[in-house]
């Protein structure tokens, strides 16, 4: 969280499995929206609501876009950054910006966003709960 940016953000450590990688050594393109899903999940954790207390709650976040912007590749046993921030100004539902580096930050990986509707238990796409809406104003 960095109060003076206004923004909730929280980075996660992975190391680099050798089945994150493809033939050429470096990591398959897809596991970086695998690595932007713990970054979301760590920064709700990390506030203090774990998702599967949003879903015991009846609400679920399925993703509705994505972007990854693919800049330097990572490899076998490197340890990553996973930077993800809410981005408070998207309010339709929410949306979460990445950031994947180094572990000392001197090479970005990877940038990118997913957004996210909030349905019900019916599928049915509804407001941001407050409750989520509170744990935002409460946080920044």
């Amino acid at each position: 969280m960095n109060p003076e940016l206004n923004t909730l953000s929280h980075s996660s450590s992975y190391r680099v499995i050798y089945g994150d990688t493809d033939t050429m050594g470096v990591v398959y393109h897809a596991n970086y929206l695998r690595w932007f899903e713990i970054g979301r999940t760590e920064l709700f954790r990390h506030l203090g609501l774990p998702y599967r207390e949003i879903e015991a709650r009846g609400l679920m976040l399925p993703v509705s876009e994505v972007k990854c912007k693919y800049l330097t590749p990572a490899r076998y046993d490197d340890v990553i950054v996973i930077e993800a921030t809410l981005n408070t100004g998207f309010r339709a539902g929410m949306q979460f910006d990445y950031t994947i580096t180094s572990q000392d930050g001197a090479v970005i990986h990877t940038t990118g966003y997913t957004r996210h509707a909030f349905i019900n238990g019916q599928g049915r796409v509804v407001r941001p709960p407050a409750f989520i809406r509170d744990l935002i104003k409460d946080n920044l």
